[in-house]
């Protein structure tokens, strides 16, 4: 779960029944945690494992992200190993300049339903997911996409080079732009007045009232959606495509419940399906690359909307098949020995190289499918894909690092399909840090 203003799990609430023993800590606005210094504002998100509540910390004066794990043992050590992890990538980067999110404060807190760890994070704004969404799917402008990138990777290169931590599920709603997309949502630029101590009435029911109102909403939302669509297909104004001008696409990496040291790895099944590795798949053992296989994926996103690899189970093949079969059809066949190495290779290909149950594959190069599916310039394409398939090798050990991500070139052109359409001014570029001014020189 991150430390986001919007979760990615917002759609569903969390359900009233694991508010017990071993489970979720009822909050309440203004509660107080670690001896008063840190006071509830307004639930962010949820997870599996925890709650995130937008905090105010009393000793700063500052917004914080507060995540409150579930009390059961099991909960308790995975909160442990995030800690330790956050611990070390805040230690290695006094200066707060990686990209990745930041660890103030971490202690427990003891409730009715047992004793729950608490971290404190930095708060950050909407996640590259709800980025995705506020786009209508539509993709965004390649500019937009290389800032966003360049964050990632310096993030990335962090972890990898200079930690030895693997993310292990990266993805758009694992990575956070520094601000809300809606300033309302942002208690900084809505000029939001801190709560310091409990509001009056309601002492018991909060949780309980906060669900149903909130169940009650979506589904009051939902029906207007459905009027809208309705009207839409109709003959409705279309919507409009939304740009991101003025918006700031910086962001970080957060969410490392389930990351790992590349030399004392605990899973073999790691990464959500949609941008998870081969080798992952096959069980032929993993290390940095995994990371650059999901980034490449996400880049896919971002510029697309769509995402590269959408695998479903059909009649006589499992999903694991099918992921395969997308990656080919769009990367070329898997390498007979990359595809018999792994633990899981039998169950899905012959001695051959060959997928035991799907044979027919449409083969659609990458540069491709971005002309002819999403409309991009060819110029647009060749240097996208240019950047993306090195990442997309299914030899683990040929991808390029972060590092070396980094130095690609397509992080440093301008987007040539802008360059085609606006005869502007010559633009000097000047680096400083990760923000690219640009100085007009001349009218």
């Amino acid at each position: 779960m991150s430390c986001s203003s919007s979760s990615g799990s917002e759609e569903d609430e969390e359900g009233i029944d694991s508010y017990r023993k071993g489970g979720y800590h009822a909050v309440r606005v203004g509660d107080q945690f670690n001896g008063g210094r840190y006071v509830a504002q307004r639930k962010l998100g949820w997870g599996q494992f925890s709650t995130v509540w937008l905090a105010y910390d009393t000793t700063t004066s500052k917004y914080v992200a507060l995540k409150i794990q579930k009390s059961a043992a099991q909960f308790a050590q995975a909160a442990l190993h995030e800690i330790e992890v956050l611990s070390t990538i805040a230690s290695g980067d006094p200066s707060n300049s990686k990209y990745v999110v930041r660890l103030i404060d971490h202690f427990k807190h003891t409730g009715p339903n047992g004793q729950h760890l608490c971290m404190v994070l930095e708060f950050l704004g909407d996640s590259l997911l709800r980025l995705i969404k506020y786009t209508r799917y539509k993709g965004i402008e390649l500019n937009k996409v290389k800032e966003i990138c360049k964050c990632i990777l310096i993030g990335l290169d962090y972890l990898h080079r200079e930690l030895g931590i693997i993310h292990t599920d990266l993805k758009p709603e694992n990575i956070l732009l520094f601000n809300t997309l809606d300033p309302a949502k942002d208690p900084i630029r809505s000029h939001l007045s801190p709560i310091l101590e409990r509001p009056e009435g309601n002492p018991n029911g909060g949780v309980t009232m906060n669900i149903i109102e909130k169940k009650l909403k979506r589904r009051a939302r939902r029906a207007v959606a459905k009027i809208s669509e309705r009207r839409a297909s109709m003959g409705g104004a279309p919507k409009s495509e939304r740009n991101l001008d003025g918006i700031d696409v910086r962001c970080k990496v957060v969410d490392f419940g389930n990351a790992c040291w590349a030399d004392k790895q605990f899973a073999e099944e790691i990464q959500t399906r949609q941008y998870r590795a081969p080798e992952v798949i096959l069980q032929s053992g993993y290390s940095f690359s995994v990371d650059m296989w999901s980034f490449a994926c996400t880049a896919f996103e971002l510029a697309t909307g769509d995402m590269m690899f959408a695998p479903k189970s059909g009649q006589g093949f499992c999903e694991d098949e099918d992921h395969l079969a997308l990656m080919m059809e769009l990367l070329g066949k898997i390498p007979r020995k990359v595809a018999i190495g792994g633990a899981r290779s039998k169950d899905l290909f012959d001695r051959h190289g060959d997928l035991k149950r799907i044979r027919r594959l449409k083969y659609w190069s990458l540069d491709k499918l971005l002309i002819d599916k999403y409309k991009f310039s060819e110029t647009d394409a060749r240097e996208f894909a240019d950047f993306l398939c090195p990442l997309l090798d299914f030899s683990p050990e040929k991808r390029p690092t972060a590092q070396q991500c980094l130095q690609h070139p397509w992080l440093n052109l301008s987007d040539s399909t802008q360059r085609e359409m606006k005869n502007e001014p010559s633009i000097e570029k000047v680096n400083v840090g990760m923000s690219n001014l640009q100085l007009k020189v001349g009218k």
